[in-house]
């Protein structure tokens, strides 16, 4: 009975730290399929984070903070582009500009309005996302563990079905994956490459406030600094890791978010060292990326600008 009351607990943990990976790697996958390099999910993250807790301390609306969050990411995200489709500005370094200035904006506006502290106050029961199958099976069954999870863990496995669809089955799928390997090609075919690349960047950017929405909203509750603590780099390694492709980005960060319920469980334990514990994440992360990085089959035109024909 304690092997299966572990499983469900370690289901249920995975279950809940994988949403926010795996919203920030599809919100990845958007701006890297259509040929922009966005290493600012950190930054996107932390902003949408830090709004989402605000705006539910303000309303008391789980839903209505989760949406600003988002917005807050998508926000970030039209900088992004406006930098590197409008102004053909380095992506690199625009997104590491965004990792420096949403979070910071962050802090300053945190200090503003809650008495110059870096922290939001605690968020109570009806302000977090709801869970589905909440007091249906017995607390601590082996069911309720496992069904008991957020909402928003079920709604972003949807979501990966979804974006497959419209990435393989669409038209717009197929203006996006052709524009993230031949804009030239595209703009001489009357495909808007700007309009493309921009509604993308700008997805990845929502996608990711969502995902840092989560954080606050659900598994932390309270805004901090190091809220997200590199979880938006765990992302983007999680869509190298799955080659670019949603389902694949899906398995990665559900190999993640395995890892982070493993370091959960395995505090409970005094054998081995916290910090070691902490550490498995982020270990696993460097050997996906050591390992399958050569695998992966980057877009052609990722990450080089572009400059629409006269």
């Amino acid at each position: 009975m304690d092997i299966l009351k572990n499983l469900g607990l370690l289901i249920n943990a995975m279950m809940t730290y994988t949403p926010p990976l795996l919203l920030a790697a599809l919100g990845s996958c958007f701006s890297e399929r259509s040929g922009v390099v966005n290493i600012g999910i950190e930054g996107m993250m932390t902003i949408g984070a830090f709004v989402g807790a605000s705006t539910a301390l303000t309303f008391g609306n789980p839903w209505i903070a989760f949406l600003c969050g988002g917005l807050a990411g998508a926000l970030f995200g039209l900088l992004h582009a406006i930098a590197c489709v409008s102004f053909q500005a380095d992506q690199t370094i625009s997104g590491t500009a965004v990792n420096f200035l949403a979070p910071g904006l962050a802090v300053f506006i945190c200090k503003r309005l809650y008495d110059n502290s870096t922290d939001t106050p605690a968020l109570n029961a009806s302000m977090k996302l709801p869970k589905f199958f909440d007091g249906v099976f017995p607390v601590g069954s082996f069911w309720n563990n496992v069904l008991c999870n957020y909402s928003v863990a079920y709604l972003s496995i949807i979501l990966v079905a979804v974006i497959w669809f419209v990435f393989y089955k669409t038209r717009f799928g197929m203006r996006l994956r052709a524009v993230g390997e031949s804009p030239e090609a595209c703009e001489t075919l009357g495909v808007n490459v700007y309009r493309v690349r921009y509604l993308c960047v700008i997805l990845s950017g929502l996608l990711a406030g969502f995902g840092g929405a989560y954080v606050t909203l659900a598994t932390v509750s309270q805004f901090r600094p190091i809220v997200i603590v590199g979880q938006g780099f765990m992302a983007i390694a999680a869509v190298i890791f799955g080659k670019f492709k949603p389902q694949g980005a899906m398995w990665a960060c559900l190999l993640f978010g395995l890892c982070n319920g493993i370091k959960v469980l395995a505090t409970t334990s005094n054998t081995v060292s916290p910090n070691l514990i902490s550490m498995i994440p982020y270990i696993v992360t460097i050997l996906a990326l050591v390992l399958f990085v050569g695998t992966a089959r980057v877009p052609a035109a990722n990450g080089k600008p572009y400059s629409k024909a006269r």
